[in-house]
């Protein structure tokens, strides 16, 4: 049974910063869209995408350290699966990367595990 630590909350913390760089941290001027690193690094052709997997596995990497159950893991890992494999198609990929913002959906899916546990 997995209960957030006063470490594990600092860490979740951690891990919403990144994820708000990676996937939010910017703002088109005029519009509502937001967009972060992972958008720009995308843009470099081949290693874009596969540098910012990083970020995501870094994510995963403290899920597991966190405790969080093997089915939470596998819906993060599925998230970064989809952002990378579409993230490599040109332009298609980069627009892609703009709306689905896996870093922020890993970051929910360890704060909705945790809410549960302390229900």
């Amino acid at each position: 049974m997995s209960r957030l630590t006063p470490s594990d909350s600092e860490a979740l913390s951690k891990l919403e910063s990144i994820a708000r760089w990676m996937d939010s941290q910017f703002r088109i001027p005029g519009t509502s869209i937001r967009f972060g690193l992972d958008s720009v690094l995308g843009l470099i052709p081949g290693i874009g995408d596969t540098i910012t997997l990083a970020s995501t596995i870094y994510i995963l990497g403290y899920a597991h350290r966190m405790g969080v159950p093997f089915h939470v893991k596998v819906r993060m890992a599925w998230n970064a699966l989809i952002d990378w494999l579409i993230g490599l198609v040109p332009l298609f990929g980069d627009i892609f990367d703009v709306g689905w913002k896996a870093n922020h959906k890993n970051v929910a899916l360890l704060k909705k595990h945790f809410e549960k546990k302390t229900v």
